[in-house]
């Protein structure tokens, strides 16, 4: 992030102009510490093309505390950064590509953004999502998390980022960006696995072993658009791996456990809960009908996200914890359960290097790249043939043959060659078919010509 301050200098054109056509001056923050320059016009000036800041790095318009800069150039922390005029009114920042306006939210809309927050302070807004309201919009879906993120920036200020999601009917701790640099820190500890997420959950009866890991893979449950997750234990099924310890038990009706989810897969908890036989209370969608209790427990979901621990980027921790949602206080108290008592303790945290991390992301990226690389070079091989389309040649010639089962010829045999003959041999003559081991028909001279005189065995006759 940049603190945008524009100059009261003169244009480019030597005369006097208003904040449209004036140079521009920014001090690169921390969170663009490090971070090239045509990234951080990315960040800070999205409605700045490539090719414009390009065009301004050659010719030298773009200087770095009063030095000429390339695109590739890594800005540190407190330079000064000139940029040129943008011709035209500056669009807030952090809108998008296009320089998007905001839309502005209403009274009510403010007031429950205002209410929500945990915490915050320059990198972080920590919030209390309530259930039943959605972290992203879809279809159909058009109250959400994301459109009350521009109550909680000020003008010019980038617009906050969402860092990870909780499902629509799932409460509590979520974590949002509120810079772009330090939502880049943020999304590295959460795919790094560093950062420690803790969720409450009732469930239905009582697991048999009150501290266990659970590794089953999951995967996309066909015939349901995505909505719906199951466990796959074929290749095509992803990690997933959650530990849960049961709190406390109401006998063998229902037990109150802490989950921690070691990947994030979608819908992770609610089936590896319903997958070793104790759903969550409330979770119809995988549990089905046997996910309810009878009386007065309330049939929404019991599942929130009760604390967050993740570092910081100033160095230190972030350590959130969020009050439950009425439903399951109540829930809770029904059963027979303290809540006090359900704060278990944590082990230490176990840091990682920001070197490492950025390896594993690099690794990971590379690794997404080639895959996308083979599906290309497999749809070149295997795509449908085209009219007109020039036929394939060389090693792609090979493997299509191979594939349909034919052995290419080589190049410059004749047809009706036989395989593996020489480029331009003549064909064998028919013999007749001989028997095994016999030996071969002595050939027989040309008949001589009348009056012709044999050839001296000394010398070779004339051809």
């Amino acid at each position: 992030m940049t603190s945008s301050k524009a100059s009261n200098g003169k244009a480019s054109n030597g005369k006097g102009a208003g904040n449209a056509d004036a140079v521009r001056q920014f001090t690169v923050r921390p969170d663009d510490n490090d971070v090239r320059l045509d990234r951080w016009f990315k960040r800070n000036l999205p409605e700045v093309s490539f090719a414009m800041v390009s065009r301004w790095a050659r010719t030298g318009q773009i200087r770095v505390d009063g030095k000429r800069a390339d695109v590739d150039t890594r800005l540190i922390a407190g330079q000064s950064l000139r940029v040129p005029p943008a011709g035209g009114p500056l669009p807030l920042a952090g809108g998008g590509k296009g320089g998007r306006v905001r839309k502005p939210l209403t009274e009510e809309q403010i007031h429950l953004a205002e209410d929500i927050v945990l915490e915050q302070d320059r990198a972080a807004i920590v919030i209390n999502k309530p259930p039943g309201l959605a972290t992203q919009g879809g279809s159909g879906t058009y109250e959400h998390v994301d459109g009350l993120l521009d109550a909680y920036a000020g003008d010019g200020d980038p617009r906050p980022r969402l860092v990870h999601r909780l499902d629509k009917d799932t409460s509590g701790v979520l974590l949002v960006a509120r810079t772009p640099g330090s939502a880049a820190f943020f999304s590295r500890r959460f795919s790094g696995r560093t950062a420690r997420k803790i969720y409450w959950a009732l469930v239905m009866g009582v697991p048999d072993i009150h501290d266990g890991m659970i590794e089953l893979p999951l995967a996309k449950q066909p015939g349901t658009g995505g909505e719906k997750m199951m466990v796959d234990e074929t290749e095509h099924g992803m990690p997933a791996r959650t530990r849960y310890r049961v709190i406390d038990r109401a006998g063998n009706r229902a037990a109150w456990v802490e989950l921690q989810p070691f990947t994030g897969r979608t819908h992770q908890l609610r089936v590896h809960m319903a997958a070793i036989g104790h759903p969550i209370v409330g979770d119809g969608k995988y549990g089905g009908q046997g996910a309810f209790l009878s009386g007065s427990i309330s049939r929404k979901l019991h599942l929130h996200a009760r604390r967050l621990r993740i570092e910081h980027p100033e160095g230190d921790l972030l350590d959130v914890t969020a009050p439950l949602p009425e439903h399951f206080s109540k829930s809770l108290e029904q059963l027979g359960f303290t809540e006090t008592e359900g704060d278990l303790p944590l082990e230490a945290p176990v840091l990682v290097e920001p070197k490492t991390m950025e390896k594993r992301a690099a690794k990971a990226h590379a690794k997404q790249y080639r895959k996308e690389r083979r599906g290309e070079r497999r749809k070149r091989i295997d795509g449908p043939a085209t009219t007109g389309a020039r036929k394939p040649t060389g090693q792609r010639a090979r493997v299509a043959g191979a594939a349909a089962g034919k052995t290419p010829a080589k190049a410059g045999a004749k047809p009706g060659a036989k395989p593996g003959a020489k480029p331009g041999a003549k064909p064998a003559a028919r013999t007749a078919s001989a028997k095994p081991g016999a030996k071969p028909a002595p050939r027989r001279a040309a008949p001589k010509a009348p009056g012709s005189k044999a050839p001296s065995p000394r010398s070779p006759g004339k051809r």
